[in-house]
Formats: C-alpha cells, sequence, structure tokens
C-alpha cells in the first residue's frame, strides 16, 4: 500500500481484498461478537500460534543451540498453553501480544465499538494469565512472560540463562 496515511493504506487494503475476492457480502451472522464484516474478517485472521513475535523468538533460540516444544500443555491436565516449553528444565514461554494481554506500554482499550466487551475480555484474558502462572509454578514450573514489541534476541537470552543455570 503506497497511501500517504494509514487511513488511505487501509483503504487500499480493503480495496485490494474484495478485488481479490477475499472477503464476501454474507452478512455477520446472528449473534457474533463482530461489528461488521470487516471486524470479523480481521479477527478470524489472527493467529493462535505461529505468529511473528514467537516465530523471532523461537528462531533466536534454535541460533544459541537450544531445542524445546512449540505450542505444548506443560501440565497434562492444566488446559493452558505455552508457546515455547523445555520440558526437563521445567520452563514455560508464553509470547503475549500487546492487544490480547494488555500491555502496560502499548495497549489501548475500545473506546468505539463494544468497549465493555472488550474491557472484560482483557480483564479475563490478564486472570487467566496469572492463574496460568500460579499453576505452573506450584508444580515447579518457571514461567517466563514475553511481550511482542520485546527485543526478540534480548528475550531469547534471558531464556538461555534460566535453561543454562537448570542444567539444560
Amino acid at each position: 500500500m503506497d497511501g500517504s496515511t494509514r487511513s488511505e493504506n487501509l483503504k487500499q487494503a480493503w480495496s485490494a481484498a474484495w478485488a481479490l475476492e477475499l472477503l464476501t457480502d454474507e452478512p455477520v451472522p446472528a449473534g457474533s461478537w463482530a461489528s461488521s464484516r470487516e471486524a470479523r474478517a480481521v479477527m478470524s485472521a489472527n493467529r493462535s500460534r505461529d505468529t511473528v513475535p514467537e516465530l523471532l523468538v523461537r528462531k533466536a533460540l534454535h541460533r544459541r543451540g537450544l531445542r524445546y516444544r512449540v505450542s505444548a500443555r506443560p501440565l497434562p491436565g492444566l488446559r493452558r498453553t505455552a508457546d515455547v516449553v523445555f520440558t526437563k528444565a521445567r520452563v514455560a514461554v508464553f509470547v503475549d501480544g500487546c492487544f490480547w494481554h494488555g500491555c502496560p506500554e502499548h495497549h489501548r482499550p475500545a473506546t468505539k465499538q463494544h468497549s465493555d466487551f472488550w474491557r472484560r475480555k482483557m480483564e479475563e484474558n490478564r486472570s487467566r494469565d496469572t492463574t496460568t502462572n500460579q499453576a505452573l509454578q506450584e508444580a515447579g514450573w518457571t514461567v517466563i512472560r514475553i511481550w511482542e514489541h520485546e527485543d526478540p534476541d534480548e528475550a531469547a537470552g534471558r531464556i538461555a540463562e534460566i535453561i543454562w543455570s537448570r542444567g539444560r
């Protein structure tokens, strides 16, 4: 997109999506949380794993010679999936998105559409993160949370130090 503003770029992107038939005229299903077709398309495209920040951290860990499990449950009875898991060292790494997990630096609450829904969603996400941290720590795991905006090499360095301090 070659617009001079973000708004112009978004208009160009939506036009291109329509031209490529990536969007349809189907109405938003009844009971959907989405405020529009476009919002639904954007939210549906969000990935739960293999995001760019995750991939960058994983590559940095791999360059340091570390091997790990991807998108694994550290505890069998706990329905939580860590982004990177070091089973022998008992370290679970979560790469949290600034929007979804309420980054204190970058999160901007919704003010126009469904602000109550999004406020509750962020509160639930933060609460689940806290519960997950506690459950894993009580089971003897070290939990590392990385924000998506953090430098992946620095984050990998912090993780590597912990892994190496535990004798790999």
